[in-house]
Formats: structure tokens, C-alpha cells, sequence
């Protein structure tokens, strides 16, 4: 840590409008390298935690556009030329990035090294169009015509950045994967923190029913539970809003509720009191089943992606492989005729492991390993 003081260092983050898993994330590496400038395409200081408002933010001309801001995702054919033009022009040494789009493209002087923490090759770019096609965030048909046109542009501009970042970190060994399939590219793995505090372990007994936390977007695949659960007649509470919720909620039965966005406090109460969080997407980390886990609770997840890495099956939950109806009712079914359970307090134990102190030490120890 000493030695990175020594250091001028600048920070960049794909977008600055709101508190989910990667401003978090980025909240860590702060902690790391001081109150240093953060870069970044739009900002919303006012959605942002007191520890990142401390630092001052520098963003892309896209900031001056009017609603950028809340409609920064439909703006993606301009956001080659927007981080093209962001140059870091405070001296530095190193510039560390969290992207998950293609921030890791903005301009920094020469002889600086570029570290990234990549939350994910930008899926919409990638391996995963078609879905982004089908949501709102493609902004209907004009949109989606439009993004066809200009996707292979964007996705070669991030290729091409990819190739000048000196060091790739990877959030899982999937994005590891990812980032070698996309770039070409080696990274080393550090997993991001999880907030064991917001979540303590429950004391009290589960209430009869499961639990989704998600974004309602294609890809996370809530369908499944909706479908599994009206058909079995289980008590399913989903937490979340997006694109999806008008089509899950008439695909639902009685015995599922939809709460929409909730606080903190609310999802807190729902992880302490749920049987078991369900989990049927592809995630390439995916921090809610690790909160569940911190909470006591065990997870039922499909199989793949990060949660091979964060659910230890048949201790702190159990995987189905099949990614249909058919395979998640039968997994239900098998977590419910399990005798004795799952130990909360293995649930607890395996998501400690994530920590934020052991997320600050292995990011301290990268830098100063190749700073």
C-alpha cells in the first residue's frame, strides 16, 4: 500500500448514475488509491454514494447532451467517439479502469499504464445482441435498426482499445474466459466485494417462499421462475424492474408477487426471511446470490457462468443444469424433500470469503505488483 503513494494515479468507470455492483466495486478501489479523478462517459453525482461525490468527476462531452444522463445506453453509437475524446489530463502513472463497456478506450498520456478491472466484455456487443435487440434499451424499432448498423463499428473500437490496456484484471474466471475469447487478451482473476454488513445472518426460520432479486431485462431469464413456480403453486416474491415485467406478470399465477424496485431495507428483510433465492440466468459474476448467502439463505441457480464460482452446490445451494421450466421445478422440488437443509452459518461462511478487506488487499497487491 505504501508504495502506491508514492504513485499519480487516475480512475475511470463506464457510467456514474446510480449505486449498483460496479460502483460498488469501483467504492473499493477508491479506498485503494485515494480521492483521486474518476473519468467517465455521464455522471449523476446526486445518485452517487458520499465517498465517490468526494472525488472529482470528469466526464465526456455526452454530458452536455439533454436527458444523457438517464438515456446514456441509447447514445451507444456515440460513445466511441465520446470516450475517443476523453482524455486523462491529469498527470498520472497508471490509470485504472472498471468498464463493462468500453471506457478502457479513453485517452491517457503516454508512458502511463492502463489497468483494467473488467466487470465483462460489453455483452451487448458480444454474445448476447440478440437479447439487447429484444429489450427497451434498444429504443424500438428505429433502434434497433440503428444499432445493427453500428454495432460492428463500436465492437471493433473495443477490441481495439482492449489491445492498449497493459494489464487485464477479470471479476470471475468466466469473464476471464470471456476476455480471452473477445481480446485475445490474458487477465488475472480478483473477485469483487460483497457488503457482508448490509446483509447479517438471519437467526430466524425461513417463511414459505423463494426469492428473485434481478433486473426484469431478456437475458436474466426470471421467465423460468415465473413459469416454475406458477406451475408448481409455490409462493415466488420477485424484486426488480425493467423492460420484462409486463410479459412476466402475465405469464404469472397468484402465487407470484411482484414488488418492483425496492430499498435497501426491503430487500434486506426479504433475503432474512425467503426459503431459498433462485438464480436461472448466466451471470458473469453475479453478486445477489452471495448476499442471499451472507443473509443464511441457500441459492438454486442455473448452473454456469459466475455462479459456479461464488455457490458451493449441495453445501450453500444446489445447481440445475438444464436451462428450461422442467429442470428449475425439478431442482425446487429436490431442495424441498432435502432433509436437515442447509446450515445457514455455511451459507454465511462461504460468502465471507468475498469480503471487501480481502477485494482491497488483492487489488493493493496487484498494483503494486505491476505499478
Amino acid at each position: 500500500m505504501n508504495s502506491l503513494s508514492s504513485l499519480r494515479i487516475a480512475l475511470g468507470h463506464h457510467w456514474l448514475v446510480g449505486m449498483r455492483g460496479g460502483e460498488k466495486v469501483l467504492e473499493q478501489m477508491c479506498a485503494v488509491v485515494g480521492e483521486v479523478p474518476i473519468y467517465t462517459l455521464v455522471a449523476q453525482p446526486d445518485k452517487l454514494s458520499a465517498a465517490l461525490r468526494r472525488h472529482p468527476i470528469r466526464t465526456s462531452w455526452l454530458q452536455r447532451l439533454p436527458g444523457a444522463a438517464r438515456h446514456y445506453k441509447k447514445l451507444l453509437p456515440l460513445f466511441p467517439a465520446a470516450v475517443g475524446a476523453l482524455r486523462v489530463h491529469d498527470p498520472v502513472d497508471l490509470v485504472f479502469t472498471s468498464d463493462a463497456s468500453v471506457v478502457k478506450g479513453l485517452r491517457i498520456p503516454p508512458g502511463a499504464k492502463h489497468i483494467c478491472y473488467c466487470h465483462s466484455p460489453p455483452r451487448y456487443l458480444w454474445d448476447l445482441q440478440d437479447d439487447y435487440m429484444q429489450s427497451a434499451e434498444a429504443g424500438g424499432a428505429l433502434g434497433r435498426a440503428v444499432f445493427a448498423r453500428v454495432s460492428p463499428y463500436v465492437r471493433e473500437f473495443d477490441r481495439r482499445a482492449a489491445q492498449r490496456v497493459t494489464h487485464f484484471i477479470a471479476n470471475s474466471a468466466f469473464v476471464q474466459a470471456r476476455i480471452q475469447r473477445c481480446y485475445g487478451r490474458t487477465s488475472e482473476v480478483i473477485h469483487p466485494p460483497v457488503y457482508l454488513e448490509d446483509f447479517p445472518l438471519s437467526p430466524d426460520a425461513p417463511e414459505d417462499f423463494h426469492l428473485v432479486v434481478s433486473q426484469l431485462v431478456p437475458y436474466k431469464r426470471i421467465d423460468l421462475a415465473v413459469a416454475a413456480f406458477t406451475q408448481m403453486k409455490r409462493k415466488l416474491v420477485i424484486i426488480g424492474e425493467g423492460s420484462e415485467r409486463g410479459r412476466l406478470e402475465r405469464l404469472a399465477g397468484p402465487t407470484v408477487r411482484f414488488l418492483g424496485s425496492q430499498p435497501g431495507e426491503v430487500l434486506r428483510d426479504h433475503y432474512r426471511r425467503c426459503r431459498a433465492f433462485v438464480f436461472p440466468g448466466i451471470e458473469d459474476f453475479g453478486i445477489t446470490p452471495l448476499e442471499a448467502q451472507a443473509a443464511g439463505r441457500p441459492v438454486i441457480a442455473y448452473g454456469a457462468g459466475g455462479v459456479l464460482e461464488t455457490v458451493q452446490d449441495h453445501a450453500t445451494g444446489l445447481f440445475f443444469r438444464e436451462q428450461t421450466t422442467e429442470a428449475l421445478v425439478d431442482a425446487v422440488e429436490q431442495f424441498e424433500s432435502r432433509s436437515g437443509g442447509f446450515d445457514p452459518a455455511v451459507c454465511r461462511a462461504n460468502a465471507e470469503r468475498f469480503a471487501p478487506e480481502r477485494f482491497r488487499r488483492e487489488i493493493s497487491d496487484f498494483l503494486q505488483k505491476v505499478a
